[in-house]
C-alpha cells in the first residue's frame, strides 16, 4: 500500500526559535507510525522563522511562501510536492483554491464561536478568557475541521473541550490547549489520510466520522 503524501502549512513566528511545534509533532508521529503519511514539505510565510529551524533539524523540505498567495499559488505548491492531503498547523493566512475534501485545519478554540478572520493564536485565547469572565462560556476547546474558502467554516471533525481555571490567563490557557492539540492532531490527521474521516466538500451532512472520535459540546 502506497503511503499518502501530506503537505503541512505552518506560519510559526519570525524568529528562528519561534513556533512550529505542531508541525514537529506531525513529523515525529509520522516517523513513529502514529501518522501513516509521508510529510513531503512544510510551507511558511516566514523565510527564517521557527518553522524553518525545525524543518532543517528534522530533514523536511522547507518552502517559503511570500505574497502573492492566490489560489493558483496554493495549487502550484500542492502540485509540485505531489501532496495528497494538506494540514494547516498554525497557518495564519487565508487559504484559496485547495481541495476542501483533503485539507484540514487545527484551531485553538471552538472554531464556530471563536473563529474567523483575525482569530488565531493568542487572539483566540484572549477572546475566550474575556467571554469566560463575562460568564458566557465555561471552557475553551480544540477543533479540527475541513477547510473551505471561508475562515473556520468547514465541518468540524474533532472538538474537545478544555477546562478554564479561575486563575487562568490567556497564556496559561494557551499552554493547556496546546497540549490537547499535540495529543490529538496526528491521530485525527491519520484518520483523514486513511479515508476514515471524509466529506464531499459541499454538504456538511455528508460528513463521515468514526463514532469513537470526540466531537463534543463546548459550553
Amino acid at each position: 500500500m502506497t503511503m499518502k503524501k501530506l503537505l503541512v502549512f505552518a506560519s510559526g513566528g519570525k524568529e528562528p526559535d519561534d513556533g512550529g511545534s505542531g508541525f514537529q509533532e506531525l513529523v515525529e508521529n509520522s516517523q513513529l507510525g502514529v501518522l501513516e503519511a509521508e510529510i513531503v514539505a512544510v510551507v511558511s510565510n516566514h523565510k527564517h522563522g521557527g518553522v524553518r529551524t525545525r524543518a532543517d533539524k528534522l530533514g523536511v523540505p522547507f518552502i517559503y511562501f511570500p505574497l502573492p498567495r492566490e489560489a493558483e499559488d496554493y495549487q502550484r505548491i500542492v502540485a509540485e510536492t505531489k501532496a495528497d492531503f494538506v494540514s494547516l498547523s498554525g497557518w495564519l493566512k487565508m487559504v484559496k483554491g485547495l481541495d476542501p475534501t483533503r485539507t484540514i485545519n487545527i484551531h485553538p478554540g471552538d472554531a464556530k464561536r471563536f473563529g474567523g478572520a483575525g482569530m488565531y493564536g493568542h487572539f483566540v485565547h484572549e477572546a475566550v478568557m474575556e467571554a469566560y469572565r463575562a460568564g458566557t462560556v465555561k471552557c475553551s476547546a480544540v477543533t479540527i475541521h475541513f477547510v473551505t474558502e471561508k475562515y473556520d467554516d468547514g465541518p468540524d471533525i474533532f472538538r474537545y473541550p478544555v477546562a478554564i481555571r479561575p486563575d487562568d490567563t490567556s497564556e496559561t490557557l494557551a499552554k493547556r490547549v496546546n497540549k490537547i492539540e499535540h495529543a490529538w492532531q496526528s491521530y485525527i490527521t491519520n484518520l483523514v489520510v486513511k479515508g476514515e474521516i471524509s466529506w464531499d466538500g459541499v454538504n456538511p451532512s455528508s460528513l463521515k466520522v468514526p463514532a469513537e472520535v470526540p466531537i463534543l459540546e463546548v459550553r
